[in-house]
């Protein structure tokens, strides 16, 4: 998993859970800084991104979890999660799986990696022998909404969560593997 860039792909491990619960954090705050409180950022940060989170999906033989990093010192700018599917409002079955997350930094963004990052997840998940891939986004999120759309995602039910104050709207999108 390489990329000809400045940057490069890589299988996680249980070893890179803290570099992912770093980079996890720093997109999510990112992404949502101005639009959900910060105390909430913080709190959902500190209990979504744990190391042990990433730890557990790198370990389970159901998931995949790739960490793109720059190429010059393995500094963390990216990744992607897929398991086992946690969306009660869409019927799901058992060659379906879950992109639970696939983020990069801004500073990555017009570099291909987010392309990069998406095809290797559907690779993996053809590897895995699934069948569909499904995701939740943020409803306001017009960036990533689109990009799943370019990516041939269609939408195909929506539901709420809550993060720390605010009900959040998501969208869930499915593609046929």
């Amino acid at each position: 998993m390489s990329a000809d860039a400045d940057w490069r792909l890589k299988r996680a491990t249980a070893a890179d859970a803290a570099a992912l619960s770093l980079v996890a954090s720093a997109c999510f705050l990112e992404t949502f800084a101005g639009i959900l409180q910060g105390a909430d950022i913080v709190a959902h940060c500190a209990k979504a991104n744990h190391p042990d989170a990433f730890r557990d999906w790198a370990e389970a033989a159901a998931s995949r979890v790739v960490v793109a990093e720059i190429a010059n010192g393995a500094a963390p700018i990216g990744y992607s999660v897929l398991t086992t599917p946690d969306l009660p409002a869409v019927e799901t079955g058992a060659d379906d799986i879950e992109l639970r997350r696939i983020y990069t930094l801004s500073r990555a963004h017009g570099t291909g990696l987010g392309p990069a990052l998406m095809a290797q997840a559907l690779l993996d998940a053809r590897g895995l022998g699934c069948k569909r891939m499904l995701l939740g986004v943020y409803a306001g999120n017009d960036r990533a909404r689109a990009f799943y759309q370019k990516q041939g995602f269609a939408k195909v039910g929506e539901r709420q969560y809550q993060v720390g104050a605010t009900l959040c709207d998501d969208v869930i999108y499915a593609l046929q593997l």
